[in-house]
């Protein structure tokens, strides 16, 4: 197996030296403020998910709790149509 090439300069080396240092670190700052954003977000769209359920619910609840006033039963949503398919073969 070959060796990599020695570098030319101190330029050269220098740069090598920090890009290896570079590798070497686990999380830098940015990727840590990144991973915060969206743990962060995840935590406020769980939150919000649960609020909508919630209230979803409730309005259930609400309308269910009408119509047993009313005497009226929820109405089943009627079957959709099935289209027929036409299908070409080549």
């Amino acid at each position: 197996m070959t060796r990599p090439t020695q570098p030319q300069n101190a330029a050269q080396k220098n740069a090598q030296n920090y890009f290896r240092k570079a590798e070497l670190q686990p999380e830098t700052l940015l990727k840590q403020t990144r991973k915060k954003e969206r743990v962060a977000a995840a935590a406020n769209t769980a939150k919000l998910r649960g609020l909508r359920l919630a209230k979803e619910a409730a309005e259930k609840q609400e309308k269910d709790k009408m119509d047993a006033e009313n005497g009226t039963a929820p109405r089943p949503k009627p079957a959709r149509a099935v289209k027929s398919v036409l299908r070409l073969t080549y």
